[in-house]
């Protein structure tokens, strides 16, 4: 068979009755509906609803509306089936691979249909067979796309790679609506599908190849080693920690990033401290590329700050961040700060980590590492530190408050010309692409993102924050979801050679 192109779904397998909506006369869609066909648009996988000649008006009505809000095409399953089929197949033309029609058990139609198309039956038991290879069996909605991925990975070849991703509805949706994430096959021969912690994921990691997670939506809790070089205990939902227990017992089994790789960024305190081996890469009497200044505190009343700051090549004005970095509320409340009374009665959890600000023209460069390839886009920053001050003062010289996801400090009354995006900053493109490669080898990580800024005067380059997986909406679709393919490709085969050379070495 060739890959499927074309799903059908039968009323009854997509509408809830009116029956079973408590309080509502309203046909609505099943749990789990939405989002399966939401995944199959976005997988660019053409989609049908189709229904019998004894379905009420009311119920037709209905099903046409959500076919149409849904982007489906609607058709009619009477007595004659040929007449059906040549009715799809004139609508749609040649779709150049598989339909797949799937319908609840009780339907008469299930077997006549079988010789047209491949039939997915929902409600029973996966683990049943049917003596019709035509015919296959799923228990819930939501194992549609694992079926459709395993009949397009046998369709493929044995080079196909299934790549099993969890992460947060929000970020999925955000990639998959790019296109990152094809139940079909890409050009480079990866299929996605999602891992839901709603059903045994033992079961579904025994269809998948190798996992990409966003581990850091999945945190529960961040324990913060004692000292600098103490592991730090992170605790993952249930869900995260089957798959964490999976991959211990596994070592066969890939994930694009082990959990131990994210580790350090997690942690800024953690980070700074890798970010001082920058120092390896730079060269005498060249641009410098490195970590911010910083200092971490336990107590923001401890007696010795104000001489541990200068200690620590820090001058006011400060940014205090959580030492927790990621994945637990609170990570991202900052402060600035102006003096050291403004360390008092600070709201930012502890421990904190008080790193150098750092006049940058208020240009901000991230950076995205797919692979080996890196790409860069620019942003407004916050502003100078003068233009801070006047704030600062007009705040009643109180410490400037931030969540550095929702808002950044800004100066709408008093601009300085050097605080606009448009002002020319002179980025060493080469010297940070080098830190980028550095930082891919030191970190072992796949894909992640940093920021950049040029300080004024010096023109040291400054790393200021890291992060894993980022979404890298910056770059143009047609640009970065090949390099994100090709990166995940290029580290499955990594790995895979990397586990088969023992065994051939012996």
């Amino acid at each position: 068979m060739s890959s499927v192109k074309v799903v059908i779904f039968d009323e009854s397998v997509l509408l809830l009755s009116a029956a079973q909506n408590a309080n509502d006369s309203a046909f609505r869609l099943r749990s789990g509906a939405y989002s399966l066909l939401r995944k199959l648009r976005q997988s660019k996988i053409r989609t049908g609803v189709s229904y019998g000649l004894g379905l009420s008006s009311d119920k037709v009505i209905a099903l046409k509306r959500i076919a149409t809000e849904y982007l489906c095409d609607c058709f009619l399953l009477d007595a004659s089936i040929d007449c059906v089929v040549n009715e799809i197949n004139e609508a749609w033309g040649d779709n150049g691979g598989s339909i797949l029609y799937v319908v609840s058990e009780n339907k008469d139609a299930v077997h006549k249909l079988s010789s047209h198309w491949l039939i997915i039956v929902l409600g029973v038991k996966s683990e049943s067979v049917s003596d019709n290879l035509s015919i296959l069996y799923i228990n819930k909605l939501e194992e549609l796309p694992m079926t459709i991925c395993k009949l397009n990975k046998k369709a493929a070849g044995k080079n196909a790679v299934i790549v099993g991703y969890v992460m947060k509805p929000a970020r999925e949706e955000d990639f998959a609506k790019r296109g990152a994430f094809p139940m079909n096959p890409t050009p480079n021969g990866l299929i996605f599908v999602p891992l839901t912690f709603d059903t045994p994921l033992s079961s579904q990691l025994q269809v998948v190849d190798v996992v990409l997670h966003k581990a850091t939506d999945e945190i529960m809790s961040v324990e913060l080693g004692s000292n600098s070089e103490s592991s730090n205990r992170v605790t993952y939902t249930s869900g995260m920690q089957e798959l964490q227990r999976f991959l211990e017992h596994h070592s066969n089994f890939f994930a694009i990033d082990p959990l131990d790789n994210i580790y350090p960024v997690l942690d800024r305190l953690k980070i700074q401290l890798v970010l001082l081996g920058l120092q390896d890469i730079n060269a005498e009497g060249c641009l410098t590329i490195r970590g911010a200044h910083f200092l971490k505190v336990n107590d923001f009343n401890e007696s010795d700050l104000a001489q541990r700051l200068p200690e620590a090549k820090l001058s006011f004005p400060c940014i205090v961040k959580p030492q927790v970095a990621c994945g637990v509320a609170d990570a991202h409340s900052m402060a600035i700060v102006f003096e050291i009374e403004d360390f008092k009665h600070l709201s930012v959890p502890l421990p904190a980590v008080v790193q150098e600000y750092i006049n940058h023209s208020s240009t901000l460069f991230k950076f995205y590492v797919l692979g080996d390839t890196v790409f860069h886009a620019v942003k407004k920053s916050i502003p100078n530190s003068n233009t801070l001050r006047k704030s600062y003062a007009r705040n009643g010289s109180k410490p400037i408050l931030f969540d550095s996801l929702k808002s950044l400090p800004t100066d709408t009354e008093s601009q300085h010309p050097g605080d606009a995006v448009s002002c020319k900053v002179d980025l060493d493109l080469e010297l940070v692409i080098d830190a980028a490669k550095w930082l891919a080898r030191t970190l072992d990580l796949t894909i992640f993102g940093f920021d950049v800024v040029v300080q004024e005067g010096t023109r040291d380059h400054v790393i200021v924050d890291v992060n894993y997986l980022p979404s890298f909406k910056e770059v143009h679709n047609d640009i970065a979801i090949p390099a994100f393919w090709d990166a995940i490709k290029m580290k499955y085969e990594s790995k895979k050679m990397k586990a088969a050379t023992p065994a051939s070495s012996s």
